[in-house]
C-alpha cells in the first residue's frame, strides 16, 4: 500500500526558538533535556514536526489497515500541563521499565509525564532505547 501523507510532517522551522517560546520555564528546561536525551539516543537531529512536536529520525509506521506512514522515530510535545512522548511502539511491552519510571500515563505508543522531575532519568533513559529498539517494524 501507498504511504499516506500526513498533515503533521517535519518542517523548516527552528526546534530552539519553539522552545525558547514556551512560556513555562520548566517546560523550557524540560525540553531541553529531552533534546539531548533523544538526539542522543536516535543520533538525529531535532526537527519540529507541525506547530508543536520535537521529532527526531524517521520511520515507516504501518497500520493494521495497511495504511503505511512516515513518522518520527521518536519525539515529544510541550502540551498545557504535561509533556506528550512519542516513543512508536507497544508500550505496554515495557511495563516492567514503566514500573521504575514514576508518575505517568500512557496510550498506545505514547508516554505522557507532567514534569521530567516527576519521572526516574534512568529509567526514561532506558525505556527510550527499548522502545527505539521494539519500533523497528512496529505497526499500529
Amino acid at each position: 500500500m501507498a504511504t499516506t501523507a500526513l498533515k503533521t510532517r517535519p518542517t523548516a522551522a527552528d526546534v530552539d526558538n519553539f522552545i525558547d517560546s514556551l512560556t513555562d520555564e520548566e517546560q523550557r528546561d524540560d525540553s531541553r533535556t529531552l533534546v539531548k536525551l533523544m538526539s542522543k539516543a536516535t543520533k538525529a537531529e531535532p526537527r519540529l514536526w507541525g506547530p508543536g512536536i520535537v521529532g527526531f529520525g524517521t520511520t515507516t509506521m504501518k497500520y493494521a489497515s495497511g495504511r503505511e506512514v512516515e513518522w518520527m522515530r521518536c519525539g515529544f510535545s510541550p502540551r498545557k500541563g504535561k509533556l506528550s512522548i512519542y516513543l512508536t511502539c507497544d508500550i505496554a511491552k515495557h511495563a516492567p521499565l514503566l514500573k521504575k519510571l514514576g508518575k505517568h500515563t500512557t496510550g498506545v505508543g505514547c508516554l505522557y509525564v507532567k514534569r521530567l522531575a516527576d519521572v526516574d532519568g534512568k529509567a526514561l533513559a532506558a525505556l527510550l532505547q527499548a522502545a527505539l529498539k521494539d519500533a523497528k517494524g512496529w505497526s499500529a
